[in-house]
């Protein structure tokens, strides 16, 4: 089995910049911002920001609460881009490779947020990360409501 990879793109009518610096330099405010999606971030190692820190998330996916450990492996200025990679968790019971890629494309007031997941699962009968696509649909749109209202 080969990597594979499933794509969602959300329309925001929030700041793409914001949406992006977020991500980059202060994942820990975005529990606070779809508490029912997140729970918590903190760092594990390394620097907010970096490539190569690593962090640790809660979160509710599928009924249930789980965990996270990922490091971020790229951070494109240019291309509004940030790369996470799957370490540990409950993901890894199902995925040998998981990579989350978050990239925003802003044009003016029309902002575009696309998360890409390029994943290898363990064996051929562990689901495609669909309703993982969905997740991230809410959180984005949860972090676009917050936004849209301060």
């Amino acid at each position: 089995m080969g990597l594979s990879s499933r794509t969602v793109q959300i329309k925001i009518k929030s700041s793409g910049d914001v949406f992006h610096e977020l991500w980059k330099t202060d994942p820990h405010q975005v529990p606070s911002l779809t508490p029912t999606t997140i729970q918590n971030c903190q760092t594990h190692e390394g620097e907010v920001g970096t490539v190569g820190s690593v962090l640790f998330w809660n979160y509710f996916h599928d009924g249930k609460d789980c965990v996270s450990k990922t490091q971020i492996m790229e951070i494109d200025e240019g291309k509004k881009l940030i790369t996470f990679k799957l370490l540990e968790g409950d993901l890894t019971e199902l995925y040998k490779t998981f990579i989350i890629h978050v990239h925003v494309d802003t044009d003016g007031s029309n902002n575009l947020v696309t998360w890409t997941v390029e994943y290898e699962k363990l064996n051929p009968n562990v689901p495609d990360p669909d309703t993982l696509m969905e997740f991230y649909e809410k959180v984005t749109k949860d972090i676009e409501t917050h936004h849209l209202k301060n």
